[in-house]
């Protein structure tokens, strides 16, 4: 659900301003409107801006390596020696040295293969020989050209020396006068002043530069990370403070200020207490339809593990329904049926932290609880199946086992049918959200036409599974009462033409779209399927793989499970969490009339 809002507005002189703004942040609660007047040109916010994200850009770098560092020299600040002055500007100059140097040397080595790749089919010689001979009135000239244009008169004319031959080219030198040109119909290759020996120390000496630099990367981050963590922090209070100090509207000849911001309903008397003993002049409002209301999600322990995926995709406007706790048990189970083996189900819970990492690698935001809850629901789903890591649990000739089987197992015709079933009623579901919805916000009469349209599905659909005939008086009477609300009420107030036309358009949409919404459904079946295959078929590469050795045998038979079944988990939860996102965000959203687009809600306080 979403928290209810008031809005705020205080006018406060000039001259207390920024006290009053301090003790605004000291309450913490406030969601303070931000304007841009006035932030573009005021260049101490832009060079604090500037600086967070050099030091957002150095975390991301440092903060992995600040583990294995160590404590720098003197050169540095450290934290045994807090006498030396230590500041962010000082630990980003380093860092931007050696990240400078760090692309430097990495180019110098490019090069230098460049090189070396030019050198290497001539051979290891010294580049001053050649100026030798050249002093004594000989030249000596290197050419390349494809095998079939290769002469052999060449050698005699201009003194060939073959080089290197293979299937497609020569490579070959020639010794000549210095001032005879050979007339040769071949590439001549110019070759860097190095000889091959000094270019291989070149490139030993770079690649040790380059492998130095991590180490100093270390040894920088040991003492630079808790300084850019300080810095990082007080950086984001005084951009927020500057920004929220920028978008006081000026009046009276700039000694007054008014600001404009939204607290929580349920906030008010205590921001009232507070205002109340600081004599500030404030009022409080109910919000209008028209106003930009920040947004706070405030729903239980089980929902509030699915907000991630909400805000992934976005928030509610402030004046529809929140649907993270309608669509959380249809995405929890659409996880299920998509990963859909008992066994990685089990998996996923007895290796919670690392399952919990692979999870927070697709969203920073998914708690490890949300991991446990999907878990349980792949192993509830693999059950229909029977699947545990591929094999066939009902194979096992068990009574508890085959008892299971035919309580739950469902074979792929009837899964095929369960997930269209399954998209049939989460569409209807989001029909029924939607009409609630339109109740809520505008009204009874705007929502009947999504009434008339869930009551048609619905009495043709269980007409169809009962076999009862259209014609009968009761259900024809319910499908006239529909296509009353559907072709008469989808546009309550205007001309009953405009709104037979607006039905007939409203059809259209719905029979070309309705088929292809549930159609869609049918991807929870082919996931789970297809993850099965894949487990199936490397359980019998790593039966049939392995050598006739039995310790040999069993090392190569436990790589190929191990490692088979790690990709196949790792893909299948990738596709686990992307289709029933699709799912929701299109199918559901689509129908539950779905708008989004809110803002969400920030209270302006000091962060930690």
């Amino acid at each position: 659900m979403i928290t209810k809002m008031k809005k705020l507005f205080f006018l406060i002189h000039s001259k207390e301003y920024e006290q009053f703004l301090e003790h605004l942040r000291s309450i913490g609660v406030v969601h303070v409107v931000q304007k841009q007047q006035g932030a573009v040109q005021n260049q101490a916010l832009q060079d604090d801006i500037n600086l967070l994200a050099r030091c957002k850009t150095a975390l991301k770098v440092l903060e992995p390596l600040a583990s294995e560092g160590h404590s720098s020299d003197g050169s540095l600040c450290t934290l045994k020696e807090p006498s030396l002055p230590c500041s962010a500007e000082k630990v980003l100059e380093q860092y931007d040295i050696l990240d400078a140097e760090k692309i430097v040397q990495e180019q110098t080595l490019q090069s230098l293969n460049r090189d070396r790749a030019q050198i290497a089919p001539w051979g290891d010689f010294e580049p001053s020989s050649l100026e030798r001979l050249a002093e004594a009135g000989y030249r000596i000239r290197f050419y390349t050209c494809p095998l079939r244009a290769f002469k052999e008169e060449w050698a005699d004319r201009y003194g060939v020396v073959e080089i290197e031959r293979d299937k497609q080219k020569v490579n070959f030198i020639t010794l000549t006068h210095t001032d005879v040109i050979p007339d040769i119909d071949a590439e001549q290759v110019q070759l860097p002043a190095m000889s091959l020996s000094a270019v291989d120390k070149d490139i030993a000496k770079t690649k040790a530069a380059i492998d130095a630099i991590p180490v100093k990367m270390a040894q920088l981050a040991a003492v630079g990370v808790p300084v850019l963590k300080s810095t990082e922090t007080e950086l984001e209070n005084n951009i927020d403070f500057r920004r929220v100090k920028l978008t006081g509207e000026k009046l009276a000849a700039d000694t007054l200020l008014l600001l404009e911001g939204w607290i929580p309903a349920d906030k008010v008397d205590e921001v009232r207490s507070e205002l109340d003993m600081k004599g500030v002049f404030f009022d409080i409002e109910d919000p209008t339809p028209d106003d930009d209301i920040p947004i706070q999600l405030k729903n239980n322990r089980f929902a509030k593990l699915f907000e991630p995926l909400t805000k992934l995709y976005m928030l509610p406007s402030y004046q529809e329904l929140d649907l993270t706790l309608l669509f959380a048990p249809f995405f929890m189970l659409f996880f299920g049926l998509c990963l859909g083996d008992t066994g990685y189900g089990l998996l996923m819970i007895v290796a919670l932290p690392v399952f919990t990492k692979l999870f927070q690698l697709i969203n920073p935001n998914f708690s490890k609880w949300l991991v446990v809850l999907f878990g349980a629901s792949t192993m509830l789903c693999g059950l229909l199946s029977g699947t545990f890591f591929g094999f066939n649990m009902y194979d096992l000739d068990i009574p508890f086992v085959q008892k299971m089987k035919g309580l739950l197992y469902t074979d792929n015709s009837t899964m095929f049918t369960v997930s269209l079933c399954i998209g049939v009623v989460q569409i209807l579901f989001g029909m029924g959200v939607k009409a609630f919805n339109l109740a809520i916000q505008c009204g009874f009469k705007y929502a009947l036409s999504t009434i008339g349209w869930l009551v048609l599905l619905i009495t043709v659909g269980v007409s169809m599974l009962a076999g009862i005939s259209f014609s009968n008086p009761v259900v024809a009477g319910i499908l006239i009462v529909a296509a009353v609300l559907i072709f008469l009420f989808n546009s309550p107030g205007k001309n009953p033409l405009l709104n037979i036309g607006l039905g007939l358009w409203d059809t259209y949409n719905m029979a070309t779209g309705l088929l292809g919404d549930v159609l869609s459904y049918v991807r929870l079946f082919a996931l789970g399927l297809s993850g099965g295959i894949l487990a199936n078929v490397f359980n019998n590469m790593a039966v049939g793989m392995k050598p006739d050795n039995p310790v040999a045998g069993f090392i190569v038979m436990v790589l190929i499970f191990v490692i088979g079944h790690a990709l196949n988990i790792f893909m299948n939860i990738l596709g686990a969490i992307v289709h029933p996102m699709r799912l929701t965000f299109v199918e559901f959203f689509k129908n539950a009339g779905y708008t989004g687009g809110g803002m969400e809600y920030k209270p302006f306080r000091m962060t930690q």
